[in-house]
């Protein structure tokens, strides 16, 4: 979200803003683990999970998916180094229809994931499948699918990751949606309807709070908001986008504070 910001400025930023942890860029050649660890730990924050490139796990080209296996084969030893954190994974960001067919696709995906996590577990590592709107990625688009999809790769280090903002496109019921996913919730993210912070959107949080309590989620809560302007997958648009992020985040961290109280 922080842009071209170096680590160590945004890790002094999210520090002074009283934040415990940092979903980080899964970039093994940005910087190395050690420095990485080192950087957060001084600014009292955690590895919470991973966010990968985008690579395409589900493309029927071959190539193409053994590049994208090995990137994540990669990203573990780098999770590793990190001291464990979740690894998320999801679909090809902007790739919205299947080359040949949904269910090949949605088969290749499992296995590739499959091959993945059978890696994963010998590191003690987890991954979480990222739930996308449909404007996004055509696999894996909502809490229903996701539960469908972990079942079909069959591995117990692989959970869910459910975001308050794809679901408030995809979901009838969030909050519902949250209920469903139960014990496979391993990992949430907040941002309201408008990708701005909480209590600027229509999203009504109190109801996937209240289910996150009655389910006990116990994961991390990764606050994913972008300032305003065009671009939405381009974060810091502008001389206005850094102060704008700040403020979306204390504003999300205050309410968050506030409904645990």
């Amino acid at each position: 979200m922080f842009g071209e910001l170096p680590l160590s400025e945004i890790a002094r930023r999210l520090g002074q803003l009283g934040f415990d942890g940092v979903e980080l860029m899964g970039n093994p050649d940005l910087y190395q683990p050690e420095e990485a660890a080192r950087i957060l730990t001084d600014h009292g924050l955690a590895v919470l999970s991973l966010t990968p490139e985008n690579v395409d796990l589900a493309h029927p080209e071959p190539t193409i998916r053994a590049e994208a296996v090995d990137y994540y084969l990669r990203l573990l030893d780098f999770g590793a180094a990190l001291g464990g954190p979740l690894v998320c994974c999801h679909g090809d960001v902007g790739r919205i229809r299947a080359i040949t067919s949904q269910e090949e696709e949605w088969a290749l995906f499992a296995e590739a994931v499959r091959e993945v996590a059978e890696r994963a577990r010998t590191m003690n590592l987890c991954l979480v499948i990222e739930v996308l709107n449909r404007y996004e990625s055509h696999l894996v688009n909502n809490a229903a699918e996701a539960l469908a999809f972990v079942d079909d790769v069959g591995a117990d280090n692989v959970g869910i990751l459910l975001d308050a903002y794809h679901m408030n496109i995809e979901e009838p019921d969030p909050a519902g949606a949250l209920c469903q996913a139960a014990d496979r919730l391993w990992l949430y993210h907040a941002a309201d309807s408008n990708r701005q912070a909480i209590g600027r959107g229509h999203t009504d949080f109190g109801a996937q709070m209240a289910v996150l309590n009655d389910i006990d989620y116990g994961g991390p809560i990764i606050l994913e908001c972008t300032p305003p302007g065009p671009d939405p997958f381009k974060s810091i648009k502008d001389e206005n986008s850094l102060s704008w992020l700040e403020t979306y985040l204390a504003e999300s961290r205050d309410w968050l504070l506030g409904a645990r109280n």
